[in-house]
């Protein structure tokens, strides 16, 4: 059985982009959702900005993350934000390091 993967991916929009980038993430989550092995995507902004938003993703295996960052979502967000971010996302992959309650010590 593989580990799961956990990212954290961030992006910065350009300034006035802002609301694209938004409205683009915030379309593509159903298609991630559905994809297989997403265990969680999920968008967030970083309190207190307007523009840096941060998805925190959990795929089943490696092999389901390279599908998703292939697939046609991933390739539609590309596409729709090539010119709105102010550069590439900063994606952290983390280690998982297992103590306490398996549920609420682990993302």
């Amino acid at each position: 059985m593989t580990d799961p993967v956990v990212l954290v991916a961030t992006m910065v929009a350009k300034p006035g982009q802002e609301e694209l980038v938004e409205k683009t993430l915030a379309a593509a989550l159903p298609k991630v959702h559905a994809e297989p092995g997403c265990l969680r995507y999920a968008l967030h902004r970083k309190a207190g900005t307007t523009g840096e938003f941060v998805m925190i993703e959990k795929w089943a295996s490696q092999e389901a993350l390279g599908a998703h960052m292939k697939g046609a979502a991933m390739r539609e967000v590309g596409a729709a934000l090539a010119q709105a971010l102010a550069g590439p996302p900063d994606m952290v992959f983390l280690d998982a390091i297992s103590a306490g309650d398996p549920d609420a010590g682990a993302v």
